[in-house]
């Protein structure tokens, strides 16, 4: 494990219109840097941008990142071509499920930060006899 100092949500900004645009930008490059599916050109791309040594306003600009990126759009705009109808619905259908479930996600993630922090709680008084 590494010993980098990851960047944050608020180190995104630069990248993103908004925090909560910046927070699923952290999440995506986190996903694509865990995930052992992912390409290793788009897994360093990741791990360049999670330590901060790379922006993606700079892979934007172009370089072998972009072209990476570039070719795992290819390839998932030929795999979706070759589906059925009845593929393209089942697929429509997960995504819509997925797409609900990460605002569900990111609906709480939201509402613990902007939660007030919690006073520790303290133990009830007892009565005078030590009952409660």
């Amino acid at each position: 494990m590494s010993t980098e100092r990851e960047v944050t949500d608020d180190d995104l900004l630069e990248d993103a219109k908004d925090p909560a645009q910046a927070a699923r930008l952290h999440k995506a490059l986190r996903t694509l840097r865990d995930n052992p599916n992912v390409p290793p050109q788009l897994k360093q791309m990741a791990r360049e941008v999670l330590t901060g040594r790379l922006t993606m306003t700079d892979v934007a600009k172009g370089g072998p990142y972009l072209d990476a990126l570039g070719d795992g759009m290819t390839k998932i705009r030929r795999a979706a071509e070759s589906l059925t109808p009845e593929e393209e619905e089942r697929n429509r259908e997960a995504a819509e499920r997925y797409r609900r479930e990460q605002e569900e996600a990111e609906a709480r993630e939201q509402a613990e930060r902007d939660a007030p922090a919690q006073p520790p709680t303290s133990p009830r008084p007892r009565g005078r006899r030590g009952r409660i």
